[in-house]
């Protein structure tokens, strides 16, 4: 029961402000320019800050942990990978496949997964690093989903296999995201130690990532429209929630990894789909209904599902 309570702590209010947002856009405060604007501004700015923070903090000389990087990296690219093909290959409706792949594979590893992983031990050192292995990948497995499927129409080079590829290299190299979390690592190494104005300035734009993502989230959230995919709705949600976690987690256990290092894999693996999902989704043309209805579905199931994997990972003292 504490379990449970605990994991409903965790994720409940991030739902709720979703909720808020939600119910902020049906009376009228908010409206569909708010949440374009805000998409845009978090994708520009706030997510960028908070993952150049969240990684700028670490001493990474001092916790580097190859093999669980590579694992974290390798976990997550063998996920993207898999979920595309099959998705090509079972998903007929093209307008989606970018945003269902997008949505299952990629997990709230740093709006949501530090904060929980501090809640059980405290204070984080494999929380970053397993953002170093998989947000990175994340972001440009992302990036090269959501070019290829794009819901676009369009001719010539555009629309052409190499016209695509170079479109998808231009965007990896100009994401707000990926240039953020490699900054802070070039801070990290550094150990660059930034004036007490320069440290407040960073930390109150990254404070502001995860409220405004879940409120234009929720602004942007179309009921209707979401219960008329419930299907892949739910097929994402058990890939993200259930059916990663089931073949990964077995294979992280064979290689030795327990405790903190565990729960961060958890949290890579089986935490709810992150909100820049979204975010992503609509600067990039692809279905953000369907994105939208992911994220709050695996936000409302999470906190169940994780408590099953956290009561398993214990049974077996692997935490």
């Amino acid at each position: 029961m504490n379990n449970l309570i605990f994991s409903l702590n965790t994720t409940m209010p991030i739902f709720l402000v979703m909720v808020i947002g939600y119910i902020l856009k049906q009376i009228g405060m908010l409206n569909d320019n708010f949440v374009t604007v805000a998409n845009k501004f978090n994708f520009k700015v706030t997510l960028p800050f908070m993952l150049f923070r969240d990684i700028a903090t670490v001493n990474i000389r001092e916790i580097f942990d190859l093999k669980y990087v590579l694992f974290c990296a390798l976990a997550s690219t063998v996920c993207f990978w898999v979920i595309w093909g099959a998705t090509k290959l079972f998903v007929k409706d093209k307008s989606i496949r970018g945003a269902f792949v997008q949505s299952s594979f990629r997990s709230s590893a740093a709006v949501m997964g530090l904060a929980f992983i501090e809640n059980i031990y405290g204070s984080s050192a494999m929380g970053p690093l397993m953002i170093i292995g998989a947000v990175p990948l994340y972001n440009i497995f992302s990036v090269i989903v959501l070019t290829f499927e794009a819901n676009e129409d369009g001719a010539g080079e555009e629309a052409a296999h190499g016209g695509r590829i170079k479109k998808a290299f231009l965007n990896i190299l100009k994401n707000p995201i990926i240039l953020g979390i490699a900054f802070g690592m070039v801070a990290a190494l550094l150990s660059l130690d930034f004036p007490a104005m320069v440290d407040k300035t960073i930390e109150n734009v990254a404070k502001m990532a995860t409220p405004l993502a879940l409120i234009a989230l929720g602004a942007g959230f179309e009921g209707r429209k979401a219960l008329a995919k419930i299907r892949p709705t739910l097929a994402a949600s058990a890939i993200k929630l259930v059916i990663q976690p089931l073949l990964l987690l077995p294979v992280a256990a064979a290689l030795g990894f327990t405790g903190e290092k565990m729960i961060a894999i958890l949290i890579m693996l089986a935490s709810p789909t992150t909100p820049s999902c979204y975010i992503m989704a609509k600067n990039m043309k692809n279905d953000g209904v369907l994105t939208a209805s992911i994220i709050v579905t695996t936000t409302l199931l999470g906190a169940f599902t994780l408590t099953g994997w956290i009561f398993i990972l214990k049974t077996m003292g692997l935490i």
